[in-house]
């Protein structure tokens, strides 16, 4: 049953949000019912003309480790003197979190609704995914990293023209409290607009 303080928790959710870096997650991660969930708040961001710009791309289980063989593949092809080291750090690189949700940005041709619109409003479903994510009491951290720029990656994701990274949500559970980090002062990067005095 959801708490009748809704509003008020989410207020205070979004004011003490905070990411979870993702080697500092672990398990459990959520459900299926809480994965769905997770997803459908993620969906539900501003879309103008509904022209939902954006996909989901999940990665659990197995899948996770079988993808970390599609990173280091690429690491060791970009980077032939790669370290043994540094390639078992790719190989585990979707094993950190119990899943990940690789949020696929993609951008149609429309009269209206300008392309960075569109970006904007994938952006908007990472972040959605990550407040409902700690809504539900897990973890989360929305990352790029080089991988969701590198080509191979991006066939082995199977991108179509106009398809981009947008970022990869990694969901758990925090193994420690994050520590607070300092925030923008609200005053100095707030304006108020007004018009110039008429002579």
């Amino acid at each position: 049953m959801r708490d009748c303080n809704m509003p008020e928790n989410a207020m205070k959710l979004l004011l003490e949000r905070r990411s979870v870096l993702a080697n500092k997650l672990g398990p459990p991660g959520p459900d299926s019912d809480q994965l769905r969930e997770i997803l459908t708040a993620g969906a539900r961001v501003p879309d103008h003309k509904k022209l939902v710009p954006w996909r989901f791309i999940l990665f659990q289980g197995d899948a996770r480790a079988a993808f970390g063989g599609v990173l280091a593949a690429a690491c060791a092809s970009a980077e032939p003197d790669a370290s043994d080291t540094r390639l078992e750090t790719e190989s585990a690189r979707f094993s950190r979190a119990p899943v990940v949700v690789a949020v696929i940005s993609k951008t149609v041709e429309s009269a209206s609704v300008p392309e960075w619109e569109q970006i904007l409003s994938a952006g908007a479903a990472c972040q959605n995914l990550l407040i409902a994510a700690n809504a539900l009491g897990f973890s989360s951290q929305w990352i790029t990293e080089w991988y969701a720029y590198d080509a191979s990656v991006c066939s082995a994701l199977a991108l179509e023209d106009g398809e981009r990274v947008a970022g990869f949500v990694y969901i758990g559970t925090a193994r420690e409290p994050p520590a607070e980090r300092e925030r923008p002062d609200i005053d100095r990067i707030t304006s108020s607009w007004a018009p110039e005095t008429m002579a």
